[in-house]
């Protein structure tokens, strides 16, 4: 299973679920998680996606641990499991 079906699966659950599943680039930073989600409720997240098997950079590891200092929720998925267990219907 490639990275990029785990991140189109992500996109169906999170829209199943009324919420928004947006591609995150930074032009002046690297190593950002993927997507940002936001869901009803005003909950907004991080998503870093993976194939299964495979995980963060180093460099990746470093900016989720920028995040979460800030408050953020950051999550990797590799897995329709990970996305079941942590975007359930």
């Amino acid at each position: 299973m490639l990275e990029s079906h785990i991140e189109r699966k992500l996109c169906e659950r999170i829209k199943a679920l009324g919420g928004l599943c947006e591609k995150f680039t930074s032009p002046s930073r690297r190593n950002v998680p993927d997507r940002i989600i936001t869901l009803p409720g005003g909950v907004v997240e991080f998503v870093e996606c993976k194939a299964p098997g495979k995980s963060p950079t180093k460099a990746q590891l470093l900016d989720h641990k920028r995040r979460r200092a800030l408050g953020c929720t950051v999550r990797v998925v590799a897995s329709v499991q990970d996305i079941d267990d942590a975007y359930p219907l």
